[in-house]
């Protein structure tokens, strides 16, 4: 019965052409690569990669056990202290991975006498914290603060969280940050922003820069394996919230400590997007520049995103790069909100001018034979 089911599920995927699979890479393939999340191009620092080894050679390969046990190590907390300052925050709590981050601030805050206000463009780790929460939801449409003032409005005096993002990861586009902070006001909502694709590449993020960080009403979460090249996460806010999470958050309380060297690696990274703004100035013209070049929208995040007319095309596009020497990514249902497929193409700060202008030629030219 398994067999069979396997077996048409995977049938079905390759009728759609929706099959993935996982290729490993070398350190180095001599490949251009714009298809990774590493947007300032610190994974490979030598002072990242440094701290990293020497974390390492310090404390082990793991942090041991669960924070609340004996997982809780002193890089932990100077990493929490140098984003909240960074970030403008009170505090920061770190995680394993964003995802865990995600769910654990909602899961924590929600449970089913609350209420989840959730954008239709939000990541896959807030929609299954707020599965994991089982809290009442209202999906509204992307970036649409009416639709979000109407659904708090229906709700009065219930506990309600609004979800969104700073920058979204498939169309590109910013969050009206300041008018959903003023809607959540204006109702006593908690609104929770997502800075995954916000922190870095707009400095210490758009909470920050929209002047809303710090605010008990505004909560944050960030991930540190993009533009910090490293792994894990954080939520950052209130130190009452933090606590709330440390005493409450399943993720949090049942996973093991961030491991030392991917703690140090995001530390130094911080520090070093933090001392280095014009990385992310080399992100903007390169995505503005592509934008212009390809006909499309320029996003407000580094991540560029080429709508193909199918599937099977935005793979044979990918395909195409790849054998040109230029690895991009490829977005397909159901990792898309619209059902629209499209190259993913990261205007990273990693890549030389030369490599930059070359790559951007080849997928000028193959975009348009595809289209």
């Amino acid at each position: 019965m398994w067999d069979d089911w396997i077996a048409d599920a995977a049938a079905t995927r390759e009728g759609a052409g929706l099959t993935r699979t996982l290729k490993p890479r070398g350190p180095d393939d001599g490949v251009i690569d714009l298809a990774g999340n590493d947007y300032l191009g610190l994974s490979g620092h030598p002072d990242v990669r440094r701290a990293a080894a020497e974390a390492a050679m310090l404390w082990g390969g793991g942090a041991g056990a669960s924070r609340l046990v004996t997982g809780t190590l002193t890089l932990h907390g100077d990493l929490e202290e140098e984003l909240a300052d960074w970030l403008g925050q009170p505090g920061a709590l770190t995680f394993s991975t964003g995802y865990h981050a995600n769910l654990s601030i909602v899961s924590a805050l929600a449970d089913r006498t609350a209420h989840v206000v959730s954008d239709a463009h939000i990541h896959a780790s807030l929609i299954d914290a707020v599965r994991l929460s089982r809290a009442q939801l209202t999906v509204v449409p992307h970036n649409d603060v009416a639709a979000v003032r109407a659904a708090l409005a229906a709700q009065p005096g219930v506990r309600t969280l609004v979800l969104a993002e700073s920058v979204y990861s498939v169309l590109g586009d910013e969050a009206p940050l300041t008018e959903l902070a003023e809607v959540c006001a204006e109702h006593g909502a908690l609104l929770v922003v997502d800075e995954a694709h916000g922190v870095g590449v707009h400095g210490p993020g758009l909470v920050h820069r929209r002047g809303l960080a710090g605010r008990p009403d505004v909560l944050v979460t960030a991930t540190l394996s993009k533009s910090l090249g490293s792994q894990g996460g954080a939520v950052l806010g209130p130190r009452s919230v933090l606590d709330h999470l440390v005493n409450t958050a399943r993720p949090f309380i049942f996973d093991t400590g961030l491991a030392p060297a991917a703690t140090a690696a995001a530390l130094a990274a911080a520090q070093i997007a933090r001392s280095h703004p014009h990385l992310a100035d080399i992100i903007r013209f390169r995505v503005i520049g592509l934008a212009r070049t390809l006909g499309v929208p320029a996003p407000a995040g580094a991540v560029l995103s080429v709508p193909m007319p199918s599937p099977e095309g935005a793979v044979a596009a990918q395909a195409a790069l790849l054998t040109e020497g230029v690895r991009v990514g490829c977005f397909r249902p159901p990792s898309v909100p619209d059902g629209v497929s499209r190259l993913r193409v990261t205007a990273g700060a990693s890549v030389t001018d030369e490599e930059w202008d070359r790559a951007a030629k080849v997928i000028e030219t193959i975009v348009g034979e595809v289209r």
